[in-house]
C-alpha cells in the first residue's frame, strides 16, 4: 500500500515531464518561430566543410523566378552558391537578409551568388511586393534585396532533403557539391567564413 501511494505521487511529475518534452519537440519542428529558441548549424553528415569526406551533389532542381523564368541550380555551377530558404513572415529570416545583401554586395564579382528561395504559400503575389519595397539596414544603409529570388514549394524542399523550418541555408561549392547546411538562424561569421573558404 505504501508503494502504491508513492507511485501515485510520482505520476504528476512524470506527466508534466512528458508534456514538457512533447511541447519542446513540437515547437522545435513547427517552423520559423522555433528558431527564436533553437539556433543550429550543421554540416551534412555531421562533418565540417573542411572535411575530406565525399560531398553530396547539389539537387537537380529548376526554380521559377519572379518574372516567371526558369532558373536551374545547375546553371550556377562554377559559382559559390548560397541557397537560402526563407519566407516573408519569418522573423529570423529578417535577421539574416541584411547579411545576405551584404555578402552579395561584397562577393558577387568574385563568382558568388545567393539564391533566395521564397517559401510563402501565396507565392509571387506576396513575395514580389515584399522584395521590391521592403528596406533592410545594411551597415547603416537602407537597401532592398539585391540577389536573385525564386519561388519554392514542398517538392523543391524535398529535393534538398526536406526542411525543418525557416530559414534553412545550403552552401554549394563551385563544382556543385553541398558543403554545409545551416538549420535555423545561421551564424553570420561562420557563414562568411564558409563563403571565403570556397571562393
Amino acid at each position: 500500500m505504501v508503494m502504491g501511494v508513492e507511485r501515485m505521487r510520482r505520476v504528476p511529475n512524470v506527466f508534466w515531464f512528458v508534456l514538457l518534452f512533447v511541447l519542446l519537440v513540437t515547437t522545435n519542428f513547427s517552423g520559423c518561430n522555433s528558431h527564436d529558441l533553437f539556433k543550429v548549424s550543421s554540416a551534412d553528415g555531421g562533418k565540417s566543410a573542411a572535411s575530406n569526406g565525399p560531398r553530396p551533389e547539389e539537387p537537380d532542381v529548376t526554380f521559377k523566378n519572379l518574372q516567371g523564368q526558369d532558373v536551374s541550380l545547375a546553371s550556377l555551377k562554377g559559382q559559390v552558391v548560397i541557397v537560402n530558404f526563407w519566407a516573408t513572415w519569418c522573423e529570423p529570416c529578417r535577421v539574416e537578409i541584411p547579411w545576405m545583401i551584404g555578402f552579395q554586395q561584397k562577393y558577387a564579382d568574385k563568382g558568388f551568388t545567393i539564391l533566395g528561395v521564397a517559401m510563402d504559400e501565396e507565392g509571387k503575389s506576396v513575395v514580389a511586393p515584399y522584395v521590391q519595397s521592403t528596406q533592410f539596414d545594411v551597415n547603416g544603409h537602407s537597401m532592398t534585396m539585391n540577389y536573385p529570388i525564386v519561388l519554392g514549394n514542398d517538392d523543391i524542399a524535398a529535393k534538398f532533403g526536406g526542411l525543418i523550418g525557416f530559414p534553412t541555408t545550403v552552401v554549394i561549392s563551385r563544382d556543385g557539391k553541398v558543403q554545409k547546411r545551416f538549420i535555423g538562424l545561421a551564424d553570420e561569421d561562420e557563414l562568411e567564413k564558409q563563403i571565403k573558404a570556397l571562393l
